[in-house]
C-alpha cells in the first residue's frame, strides 16, 4: 500500500525525475524472492560472445580447414575395415574415380585427282579431372603406296580451369624421312560459343620450330545429324629443306564433314577436304614432283569408347 501511495504521491506533486530516483525502493514489494540469483558465469558468456572462428593466437590459422575426424561413429557399431573401405568407395565415386577415353575422331578415305588416300586422326586419355596422361596421334598416305605422315604423342595434361587444358610432353614423327623428336608445349579446350580449339609449339631435336593451330565447330542439325567445320593451320620458324617445310605460314587445311550418330560412340560421315601448300612450302613440293593444293571426297567413321 505504501507503494501505491507513493507513486499516487509522485503524479500529483509532479514529481521530476531525479525525485523518483532518490525514491526508497527498499520500501516496495517487487514480488522478488529473498534468495539472490547466482551471477552468470563468465566463462560460459565468454565462449559464446561473438561465436568468433579460432585465431592465429590460438594456434589454427583463419581460413584453414579442420583435420578430417578419426573418430567415425558407424564404427562402433560395424567393422573398422569394411567402413574404410565404404569411405573409400564414396570418395572415388564423388570425384577420386581414374577415367579413360579413346576417340578415333577421323578414320577416313580420300577420293581425289591422282592417286586416293587415307587418313586418321584420334586422341586417347586417362586420369581425373584435373591431371591426364594423354596421347595423340595422326598421319595419312596413298592408297597402295608408302605411308606419308605419321606422328604419336605423349603429353602430360592439366585443366587450368572447366573448359580449358594446358599440356606438354613429346612428338615423334615417324614419316616422313629423316625422323624427328619434338618438344610440345599447348593449350586446346573449348572456347566460347562452343569452339573446338587446340595450339600446340614444336621443337625439334634439330633445333627447328614450328606452330600448328586447329579450330572446329561441330553444328547440330538434328540430334543425330552434324555439320562439322574444321581448320589447320602450320607455321614454321625457319626452312626444313629434307622434310619440305618453308619457313612462314607453310600450309592450310580446310574441311567440311556431315556425320550421322548411329549411336553417341559411333558415326559415319561423308564430307570434303582440301589443302594447300604456302610459300617455300609449295615450292618445295612442285621441285618433288607433287601438287601443291588438293581436293578430296572423304569418307569415313568417327568412334570412341
Amino acid at each position: 500500500m505504501r507503494s501505491i501511495a507513493a507513486v499516487a504521491a509522485f503524479l500529483l506533486a509532479g514529481t521530476s525525475v531525479p525525485a523518483l530516483a532518490q525514491m526508497d525502493h527498499s520500501q516496495m514489494d517487487h514480488g522478488t524472492s529473498s534468495t539472490p540469483e547466482p551471477a552468470p558465469d563468465a566463462t560460459a558468456v565468454d565462449a559464446h560472445a561473438g561465436h568468433a572462428m579460432p585465431s592465429a593466437d590460438d594456434g589454427v590459422p583463419n581460413g584453414v580447414a579442420p583435420p578430417l575426424p578419426t573418430d567415425h561413429a558407424a564404427e562402433a557399431v560395424y567393422n573398422p575395415a569394411v567402413m574404410a573401405r565404404a569411405r573409400a568407395a564414396m570418395t572415388q565415386e564423388h570425384g577420386g574415380m581414374i577415367l579413360s577415353q579413346w576417340m578415333l575422331d577421323r578414320l577416313e578415305y580420300r577420293a581425289q585427282k591422282g592417286a586416293d588416300g587415307y587418313a586418321w586422326e584420334g586422341e586417347g586419355w586417362i586420369g581425373g579431372d584435373i591431371n591426364r596422361f594423354a596421347v595423340k596421334t595422326e598421319g595419312e598416305g596413298e592408297v597402295g603406296g608408302p605411308l606419308e605422315k605419321a606422328e604419336v604423342q605423349a603429353l602430360y595434361s592439366r585443366a587450368i580451369d572447366p573448359w580449358f587444358n594446358v599440356h606438354a610432353g613429346v612428338r615423334q614423327d615417324f614419316r616422313p624421312d629423316p625422323q624427328r623428336t619434338y618438344a610440345v608445349v599447348g593449350i586446346e579446350g573449348l572456347a566460347p560459343y562452343w569452339f573446338e580449339v587446340d595450339a600446340q609449339a614444336f621443337l625439334s631435336n634439330k633445333g627447328d620450330a614450328h606452330l600448328r593451330v586447329e579450330g572446329s565447330y561441330d553444328q547440330r542439325i538434328t540430334q543425330r545429324l552434324i555439320l562439322q567445320p574444321a581448320a589447320e593451320v602450320n607455321i614454321a620458324a625457319q626452312d626444313v629443306p629434307e622434310l619440305g617445310i618453308g619457313s612462314g605460314l607453310s600450309d592450310i587445311e580446310l574441311g567440311l564433314r556431315l556425320r550421322y550418330e548411329i549411336a553417341r560412340e559411333f558415326a559415319p560421315y561423308v564430307g570434303v577436304n582440301w589443302e594447300r601448300k604456302l610459300g617455300d612450302t609449295a615450292r618445295y613440293a612442285r621441285m618433288a614432283g607433287d601438287s601443291a593444293s588438293a581436293t578430296s571426297v572423304v569418307m569415313g567413321i568417327r568412334f570412341w569408347f
